[in-house]
């Protein structure tokens, strides 16, 4: 108990001995002056976070004049041409020599492509199309411009032939210069067949399809097969 006692005095005395030191330091204050704190420290937003050379850079472009931007379409405009279009190919030698004797041999004859399918016709007769033909109507007056031959009883105008070796190759069909010759037809209208039903089976199922089909048809009659004159070509 005695040690015990004189332990406890001994940490009592040690305690009270720091205390005051203890407040002292607690309760200093140091004092600065306001205007010796560099701006940095008291606004920290007013940092500036680029780099030296951006920094440069941005001091430069402000100095410069502001460019105005040009639009898209002001700058295609620039340079983008319109071409005139080409003008038609001249009349060779042999054409001009022999237009004016097939010329003076009516009636001819022409093969015509439509939808690109060859029709050989004269003036007056009917074509009855494989198709319905779109956007027509009774009526209407149709331009056949491409054309492979045009003919009478002694002479024959042909288109030239595909060269090989050459884009237009043998696959590519040449027409006549739609200068050289008039083809009109009339459309007279639309004819339709019978109504078909066919049948459909398969191999061991005993279920059968039936299709039905009725196809219809666009009917013209050539009104006007004519060869121009060199002079009203050239």
């Amino acid at each position: 108990m005695i040690c015990r006692r004189a332990l406890l005095e001994a940490r009592g005395a040690f305690s009270s001995s720091l205390r005051p030191q203890l407040r002292a330091i607690t309760t200093v204050s140091h004092t600065t002056d306001p205007s010796s704190i560099p701006e940095t420290l008291v606004n920290p937003g007013s940092i500036s976070r680029k780099s030296p050379k951006s920094a440069a850079i941005d001091s430069q472009s402000s100095s410069l004049p502001t460019a105005i931007p040009q639009s898209p379409l002001s700058s295609i405009s620039q340079h983008t041409s319109i071409e005139a279009p080409a003008t038609p190919s001249a009349l060779t030698k042999s054409v001009k020599e022999l237009l004016p004797l097939l010329r003076a041999q009516p009636p001819w004859y022409i093969t015509t492509h439509i939808h690109g399918r060859p029709y050989l016709v004269t003036a007056g007769d009917t074509i009855r199309l494989p198709f319905r033909m779109p956007d027509v109507q009774p009526g209407d007056i149709l331009r056949l411009n491409r054309a492979t031959h045009i003919g009478s009883r002694d002479f024959t105008l042909r288109a030239p032939a595909p060269i090989k070796g050459t884009r237009d190759g043998p696959g590519k069909t040449l027409y006549l210069d739609e200068r050289l010759f008039t083809c009109r037809a009339t459309v007279l209208g639309t004819e339709s067949e019978p109504m078909r039903v066919k049948e459909k089976t398969k191999r061991r199922q005993r279920h059968i399809r039936t299709v039905k089909s009725k196809h219809r048809y666009t009917v013209l009659r050539v009104m006007e097969v004519d060869v121009k004159d060199v002079g009203e070509v050239e």
